[in-house]
């Protein structure tokens, strides 16, 4: 079951307390934001360990500014509090699968060292 984000506190506690968060920024008005959305539920009933989300971009202005949405469908993806995917744009069920076992499987441990190398080179 999709849950529909409003606030930057109920997307808070979601991102701190799921493993995996996915996040589809969508509108109403948006045909292919309803075509990529259909595909979204099918996989979200495929992975119920996995939080999927909605946010529409025009009832959370202010969450879709924060994420710096320009267009839509926009996928967001965090894992661990971490942003590991951001995309715009429609994906066929399959690519959504793969991303979906990617997210399962990634190395957060590695990630984390990157990061940690990044802020310290600066």
């Amino acid at each position: 079951m999709l849950k529909d984000i409003v606030s930057g506190e109920q997307l808070e506690t979601l991102v701190t307390s799921d493993d995996i968060v996915f996040i589809d920024f969508w509108a109403e008005w948006c045909a292919p934001c309803k075509e990529f959305g259909k595909v979204y539920a099918r996989v979200a009933e495929q992975y119920p360990a996995i939080q999927f989300t909605q946010i529409n971009v025009e009832s959370a202005p202010a969450l879709a500014e924060a994420f710096q949405i320009r267009s839509i469908p926009h996928l967001i993806v965090f894992k661990q509090g971490i942003i590991i995917y951001s995309e715009s744009g429609n994906m066929p069920e399959s690519a959504l699968k793969e991303l979906t076992e990617q997210a399962l499987t990634v190395d957060m441990t590695e990630i984390r060292t990157k990061m940690e190398e990044e802020r310290q080179s600066k």
